[in-house]
């Protein structure tokens, strides 16, 4: 398994579990970042960049 199908595979996933999370604490708002972060091909955090002196 290649490291990206690994890495849309386990965003997938913690894509479902927050959606299970909001609907379960009845928060739409991280219900629809789950569905969101499932549909999404790339993780929504940036890496960090570090400024150079």
């Amino acid at each position: 398994m290649s490291a990206q199908k690994t890495t849309d595979t386990s965003d997938k996933l913690k894509g479902s579990v927050k959606e299970a999370i909001g609907k379960l604490v009845g928060d739409p708002k991280v219900e629809a970042e789950g569905r969101s972060q499932q549909k999404s091909p790339t993780p929504d955090v940036k890496p960090k960049t570090t400024p150079k002196s």
